[in-house]
């Protein structure tokens, strides 16, 4: 249900999400997605209110990431394999050390951070975008996209929700 007033940005409470707040085109609340904090989460919709697709594929989020995580381990395994043949010839460092004994996709984990989700059209469907931060790659942050359940992509730069 939309909550809105002259001088506040709308909001919508959802039972399983909380409040929503639209702000910068979006509405946005937060989502535990297994770290300390909470996930920031960002999903489309009209002026006043969320779109209901955007919202059941938000509420699906939490249940799905398990059965997500081999394949954007494996997506983020591939995604390193270049950088790992760049920096093979460098002088020893910490970080060349820790990339470089990353064999199995399973070890990527400890390179990676969550940054971001968010509900998004994509190709005329809705679909569920996962920001992650990655060591090997600073300048970008990467794009889980899945749709209907299954990995469509791993986008090598987005903006973060």
């Amino acid at each position: 249900m939309p909550l809105t007033s002259f001088f506040k940005a709308p909001s919508f409470q959802d039972p399983a999400l909380g409040q929503l707040v639209r702000t910068r085109g979006q509405w946005r609340a937060a989502i535990a997605l297994g770290g300390t904090t909470p996930t920031p989460l960002a999903l489309f919709g009209t002026a006043h209110e969320p779109d209901a697709a955007g919202i059941a594929a938000a509420r699906q989020i939490q249940g799905a990431m398990d059965g997500w995580r081999p394949a954007i381990e494996q997506a983020l395994h591939e995604h390193l394999a270049p950088y790992r043949a760049a920096i093979s010839d460098e002088p020893a460092s910490e970080q060349r050390t820790a990339l470089m004994s990353i064999e199995r996709p399973d070890q990527v984990w400890a390179h990676v951070s969550l940054k971001s989700a968010a509900i998004i059209r994509m190709s005329g469907g809705v679909t569920t975008e996962l920001a992650y931060a990655v060591a090997w790659d600073e300048d970008h942050t990467l794009g889980a996209r899945f749709q209907s359940g299954s990995l469509v992509e791993l986008c090598g730069s987005i903006v973060p929700a």
